[in-house]
């Protein structure tokens, strides 16, 4: 491993200290722990502070040496705990000018042996502290998890989370305090070392040589520490200590002086007491006691005064028993909590370096934690209020992640577009067309016509309409049992479709390329119709074939050449020409409990999916990986959705309220 420390202007700036420290572990037992790196500032410093930073660099690193039982990660968290104590201790003397002035920043850097497996980094900030993970061309701002950190004031915690994760060989790390982080971002600094390939000193003084000028105006640390496999595998050489003659009296010298003091110490203090046991009992002979009869007494209890006593003894027994009980529960989740939290900083550490295959594995954990923890969550009512708190933050925390992981977008206010007065109409379903929306029921006749500039209108049928769809540039209308009806240039043209099988029952239905295809739920059916328009007649379809049997299963399809079937299970099949292609089991969070519908068309690259009982509606790409999901406690009566052609626009009919997302 190769560090570079530079100090700008340490005397530019009287009211401000800064300093680096570096140290490496000193024999094989410290070596298990690594190497142990800070970098730290106080502004507003007071003259009994100048040797602040040091005092804390110095705590932290005899602290962490100390613990070479612990694993790294834990000697790092005992570490911080003592300099939270110190800081406390400090604060408690009346000193807080520090507050609001310190930032500081701890790096531990744990290689492993061989095979090369790479190096674990383990570290924690507090303050305007930058800290930077250049991979090749790509920079990552790897602090950003502990950015918003806020101090806890009772008791005093200055230092937090720790977050982990991996680095390999030719990574580099960049810390720097917050005025080299501006200037180094304002000259587009960090990229020009970006491209250093291979990363060289030389090559970096150049670069730095370059701005000089700016350079010596700002004052600040910046370290530079480059991960290189040889230096990391290099073995510590340890000399072997000079052994002399085997010696069975130097071993058991100390056992036998041990027993043979206490022996003497037992003989002098059994004399005396054997002495004035046998005077005792010579005593007794000449003692005589008069004979006490002691008078019966005949008690009789109330049958009442019986039943108070038995009930006060079964409430002290209960009240004992609830004490142990909740003890035994709190010492269980004590234990359960620990290691969620583990987990929780394994899934932040993956979250650092970010790539899908990262953050799968960070969801997968956090998943996992979610699911232990919520047991906990139930029991938090007979739990002390400061154990229920904790666990109430940690699932916050928990949740916190995998709403960001899963793209959830919780909405308090979402955009009403339009509100319906139920003495007008009471819409059901709607399509949306041309950027116009047309409402309505199964149970009632008419359209409801709501256009993009709100205005609206009332369109007259003669029928109820059950399902409706675009087809062609024009808008297809199905009413049961088999009658459909085009509208297209102010004209309208119905036919009746041939019955499939008898008592059959369309639910849903979709056309690509002028195929009609039906979904009968009951008798998870799918049904095609396959078109044979002509110039005479340009709206004709066929024989009804029955293309799909899916066995009850489903519950919504569309079609984009791909017939896509939203199953029972929460699942999406995705078939072609009447074969399986894939099945897409959704692995989002919060965990699918029961979508009610799925679209998509051939000119839009995503599935929409609503799920009412969760209020929220959830966009995925072709592939089921996750889009965005929004959620909104306003999303109580979900009934159904439409999308814009460029698929950024949802409007969502919440009862007789109409919602607008865009994204």
């Amino acid at each position: 491993m190769q560090v570079f420390e530079f100090h700008f202007n340490p005397e530019l700036k009287p009211d401000l200290i800064f300093d680096s420290f570096c140290y490496e572990p000193e024999n094989l037992y410290e070596r298990r722990l690594g190497s142990l790196y800070m970098v730290g500032f106080l502004k507003n410093v007071l003259p009994q502070n100048l040797k602040f930073l040091e005092k804390i660099a110095k705590v932290i690193k005899e602290k962490y040496y100390k613990s070479t039982i612990f694993s790294p990660e834990r000697a790092l968290k005992e570490s911080l705990k003592e300099a939270n104590e110190f800081l406390e201790g400090i604060a408690k003397k009346g000193d807080v000018s520090w507050l609001g002035n310190l930032s500081f920043a701890v790096l531990s850097f744990i290689p492993h042996q061989k095979p090369w497996w790479g190096v674990n980094l383990n570290f924690t900030k507090v303050g305007e502290i930058k800290i930077f993970l250049l991979r090749g061309r790509k920079i990552t701002d790897i602090d950003k998890k502990l950015r918003f950190q806020d101090i806890e004031p009772y008791p005093l915690k200055i230092f937090g989370n720790i977050v982990s994760g991996k680095l390999a060989e030719n990574d580099l790390i960049l810390v720097q305090t917050e005025e080299i982080s501006n200037s180094f971002q304002e000259q587009n600094l960090i990229e020009e070392i970006t491209r250093l390939t291979p990363f060289n000193i030389k090559g970096l003084k150049a670069i730095l040589d370059e701005k000089k000028d700016i350079l010596e105006k700002i004052t600040g640390v910046f370290l530079a520490i480059l991960l290189t496999k040889e230096v990391l595998g290099k073995k510590e050489t340890i000399s072997p200590k000079i052994s002399k003659e085997f010696s069975f009296k130097e071993v058991f010298e100390p056992f036998l002086i041990f027993l043979k003091s206490r022996f003497f110490v037992f003989q002098r203090k059994e004399k005396k007491p054997k002495a004035r046991s046998l005077n005792f009992k010579k005593k007794i002979k000449f003692l005589k006691f008069p004979k006490i009869q002691i008078p019966k007494i005949k008690f009789e209890l109330n049958k009442k005064v019986v039943l108070i006593l038995g009930l006060i003894f079964l409430l002290a027994f209960g009240f004992v028993f609830s004490k142990f009980e909740k003890n035994q529960k709190i010492k269980i989740f004590s234990n359960s909590l620990k290691k969620i939290q583990e987990k929780l900083y394994l899934a932040e550490s993956f979250l650092i370096l970010e790539n899908p295959k990262a953050r799968e594995k960070a969801n997968s954990l956090l998943k996992e934690t979610f699911e232990e923890i919520s047991p906990i969550l139930k029991e938090t009512r007979d739990l002390p209020e400061y154990f229920s708190a904790q666990i109430f933050s940690l699932k916050d925390k928990i949740l916190n992640n995998l709403y960001s992981l899963n793209k959830l977008e919780k909405i308090d206010n979402p955009s009403l577009f339009f509100e319906f007065k139920a003495e007008k109409f009471i819409p059901q379903k709607f399509l949306l067309f041309e950027n116009n929306l047309y409402f309505f029921s199964p149970y009632a006749k008419n359209l409801f016509l709501l256009k993009e500039n709100g205005e609206n209108e009332i369109i007259e049928t003669d029928q109820k309409t059950n399902l409706a769809t675009e087809f062609s540039g024009s808008i297809l209308v199905f009413t049961k049992p088999n009658q459909l009806t085009i509208s297209t240039g102010g004209e309208r043209f119905s036919t009746n479709l041939e019955e499939p099988y008898p008592d059959f029952n369309f639910d849903d239905f979709s056309f690509f390329r002028g195929n009609l295809y039906f979904f009968d739920k009951k008798a998870g059916q799918i049904i095609k119709y396959p078109s044979i328009n002509s110039e005479q007649v340009p709206f004709n379809w066929g024989k009804p074939e029955l293309w799909l049997k899916k066995a009850v299963m489903a519950k919504s399809i569309s079609v984009d050449g791909s017939i896509w079937i939203l199953e029972k299970d929460n699942s999406i099949e995705r078939y072609y020409a009447g074969n399986l292609q894939e099945k897409i089991e959704l692995g989002i969070f919060p965990y699918p409990r029961d979508f009610s519908k799925i679209f998509t068309s051939s000119y839009l690259p995503y599935l929409y999916l609503l799920e009412p009982v969760q209020k929220r509606i959830v966009i995925l790409n072709k592939s089921g990986q996750i889009v965005k999901q929004f959620q909104s406690e306003k999303f109580d009566n979900l009934l159904d959705f439409g999308v814009s052609e460029n698929g950024k626009t949802i409007y969502l009919l919440n009862g007789l309220k109409v919602y607008k997302i865009e994204f």
